[in-house]
């Protein structure tokens, strides 16, 4: 008997893929998400931890994650406006309440903002079909209230979506979603709906699960930006790709970390001949015009 399956896309070699070029005659885009992400005091714990066996109230950790929200955040806003790159910020909603001068600042770069949820303490696989519509539905009308305009993109809490994330997603008219870390280019999805597109988003170019997971340091982290970069760099030769960079506020927005992350950012600027920088939201707009779902 074959093996479940999601239903959501066919296997498809990245050698057997229709030409196309990115903007511009570019060949490699490249965009940079920021995780900006609230959590609960004293009610559960935030997923992962340097010390997950700390009874509640866990402070530590839950301090942990407050600091890119006091100041990790900033430093980040701060190195991307410096560097010119466009950010994406995948934001909590319980972030535009808790820290607003966040959200504030990286508006204030012309973010495109992404819906990742009220907060990562709760996932789409802890709730019945009904309640996560009605989270999709609360977070999508935060955003708007708060950016004039819905979200065009979903990043579930914890990157963990459930079995009808994808329909409802489409159900509320989200053109893409980042739960699936799948391919080097867009992929469509199949949803209850019609078509929903997968954008690239990283496991490995993540510092999340390289500081937490895989304990690699801050020198790791940019090498394995730079040597990502260099290297989809020479396959975009072949066919276009598009790589995508993952920060949380506070692992990157840490001090030592940062300064690495700078000399990465520098070292893509001064290779950019050929590279798109840009945002998740336009890598699908641009992959719909030309690559129309199957």
């Amino acid at each position: 008997m074959p093996l479940a399956s999601h239903g959501r896309f066919d296997y498809s070699p990245i050698v057997d893929r229709p030409q196309f070029d990115w903007p511009g005659g570019a060949r490699l885009a490249v965009y940079v998400g920021v995780n900006c992400e609230h959590f609960p005091y004293d009610d559960g714990e935030p997923g992962l931890g340097y010390t997950p066996a700390i009874d509640q109230p866990n402070t530590y950790n839950w301090g942990w994650r407050e600091y890119g929200n006091r100041v990790g955040g900033f430093r980040i806003a701060e190195t991307l406006q410096q560097s010119g790159v466009r950010p994406t910020l995948l934001v909590n909603t319980e972030v535009y309440e808790h820290a607003p001068q966040l959200v504030d600042a990286f508006r204030g770069l012309d973010a495109e903002v992404v819906a990742h949820g009220r907060t990562n303490a709760v996932q789409p696989n802890d709730l019945d079909e009904d309640a996560e519509r009605r989270s999709i539905d609360e977070v999508t009308n935060a955003i708007e209230r708060h950016e004039g305009s819905p979200p065009r993109g979903w990043m579930s809490p914890g990157a963990d979506p459930s079995r009808v994330t994808e329909d409802l997603l489409t159900e509320r008219g989200y053109e893409y979603t980042l739960d699936w870390p799948i391919d080097d280019q867009p992929v469509w999805l199949e949803t209850r709906g019609g078509p929903l597109l997968s954008v690239p988003y990283p496991h490995e170019v993540n510092d999340l699960p390289v500081f937490v997971h895989h304990h690699q340091t801050a020198e790791a982290f940019e090498h394995n930006i730079i040597d990502s970069f260099d290297e989809l760099k020479e396959n975009s030769i072949r066919q276009p790709v598009v790589l995508a960079i993952s920060l949380h506020t506070f692992l990157t927005g840490q001090p030592y970390r940062l300064r690495r992350f700078r000399s990465a950012l520098k070292h893509m600027a001064d290779n950019s001949d050929g590279v798109w920088f840009t945002t998740p939201g336009e890598i699908a707009a641009h992959y719909r015009e030309l690559v129309p779902p199957p």
